[in-house]
C-alpha cells in the first residue's frame, strides 16, 4: 500500500485515516475492538480521535473514544504499530477548553491517561482559539514535543488567514509548525476548503486529513429520499443534501462506480485520495462490512475522465 508523508512531518501514513468518533457513540467497546483489529489487518494504522468524542451523546462526558482506544492498545500491546492522532480545544467542561498553555498541560495528560500511552503521534488544535496568542499555543506545543509527549502537531477548522499566521510565527520564532489540517471536505462540501485554504496547504506543504469525507453517509448512496433517513442515527444530518445538487453528485458516483465495479462511497473516497492537496481523508465505519468497503477504496485509481465527471457534477454553483 502507498504510504504518504504527512506534510513535512516525520509521519508517513496510509491513504485513509480511520475516524474514531463513533467509538462510545454508535459503536460499543466490543465492536470498536473488532473494527480496530480489522483496520490493522487490512494494512491501515492511522487513527484519529479527540478528547471531546463523544460528549454530545446522552450520558457521555467526553473521552469515551480515547478510553476505548486506550483499552484496545493495552489489550493488544501494539502501540508501536499505530499512528495515533487526537485533538484538544473544544469544551470538555466549564472552563476546560481552548489553546492556552495552562489548559494544554492538563488536556494532554488527560488524553495520555485515557489512551494509556506516553506519547501522541499527532496532537491537533481542534479549533482556533482567538483568545489565546498563537505564539503561546505553539510554545506550549514545543514544550510537549521536548518532553516526548507529542511527536507532531496539526490544526483543525482553521481559516486560511489564521493557519497562514500560525505558519509564519512558527518560521519566525523557530517553533513547531502545524504539519496537517483537518477541514470539512467532501464532494458535497467543497467551498470551505477549496480556494485560499487549499492553495495555502499546497504552497506550504501542509498535509490534509479532511473530515466528513462521506458527508455523514450521504455519499454512500444510501440516502436517496427523506424516507431513507428514518431510524438512522445520522439521518438528520443528510437532509440538507437531499436536493438536485446532491442527487447530481450521487448520479455521477453511480455511473463511475458501475465502471469500476465499485460502490458510490468507494468512488467518493477515491476522488479525495486522488486530490493533490489531500493526504488521507478521514472515514468512519460502525460494522466490519462498511470497514472492508472503505479499505478497498484505497485500491481504486480513478482515470482523468472519471475525475472530470465527478468534478463537474459536484462543482459548487456559487
Amino acid at each position: 500500500m502507498e504510504k504518504r508523508q504527512l506534510g513535512q512531518s516525520s509521519l508517513t501514513v496510509p491513504p485513509i485515516t480511520f475516524g474514531c468518533n463513533v467509538f462510545g457513540w454508535t459503536t460499543d467497546e466490543a465492536t470498536s475492538f473488532k473494527l480496530l483489529d480489522a483496520w490493522l489487518d487490512a494494512g491501515f494504522n492511522f487513527l484519529d480521535t479527540a478528547d471531546v468524542y463523544s460528549r454530545w451523546h446522552p450520558g457521555n462526558s467526553g473521552g469515551e473514544s480515547e478510553t476505548i482506544i486506550g483499552k484496545w492498545l493495552k489489550a493488544r500491546s501494539n502501540r508501536d504499530k499505530v499512528i495515533l492522532a487526537t485533538k484538544l480545544g473544544i469544551e470538555m467542561a466549564p472552563g476546560k477548553k481552548g489553546l492556552s498553555a495552562a489548559y494544554m498541560k492538563t488536556a494532554v495528560e488527560d488524553s495520555l491517561r485515557r489512551l494509556q500511552t506516553d506519547y501522541i503521534d499527532l496532537y491537533q488544535s481542534h479549533r482556533d482559539d482567538p483568545d489565546t496568542p498563537i505564539e503561546e499555543t505553539l510554545t506550549a506545543y514545543a514544550g510537549l514535543i521536548k518532553a516526548g509527549k507529542v511527536r507532531e502537531i496539526g490544526a483543525s477548522n482553521f481559516s486560511a488567514d489564521r493557519l497562514a499566521e500560525s505558519l509564519k510565527i512558527s518560521s519566525e520564532k523557530g517553533l513547531p509548525r502545524y504539519q496537517s489540517l483537518q477541514p470539512l471536505y467532501s464532494l458535497v462540501e467543497r467551498t470551505e476548503f477549496e480556494g485560499p485554504l487549499e492553495a495555502l496547504c499546497l504552497k506550504e506543504k501542509v498535509g490534509v486529513i479532511g473530515y466528513y469525507s462521506l458527508a455523514s453517509g450521504f455519499l454512500t448512496g444510501k440516502y436517496r429520499s427523506k424516507t431513507d433517513m428514518q431510524g438512522r442515527t445520522r439521518g438528520s444530518r443528510v437532509e440538507k443534501y437531499l436536493n438536485d445538487d446532491g442527487f447530481a453528485v450521487i448520479k455521477a458516483l453511480d455511473e463511475v462506480a458501475k465502471k469500476y465495479e465499485a460502490k458510490p462511497g468507494q468512488i467518493a473516497i477515491a476522488w479525495l485520495i486522488a486530490r493533490p492537496s489531500v493526504t488521507a481523508p478521514i472515514v468512519s465505519a460502525t460494522n466490519l462490512e462498511q470497514l472492508a468497503e472503505l479499505a478497498e477504496a484505497a485500491e481504486i485509481e480513478l482515470d482523468p475522465e472519471s475525475i472530470a465527471k465527478i468534478d463537474a457534477a459536484s462543482k459548487p454553483k456559487n
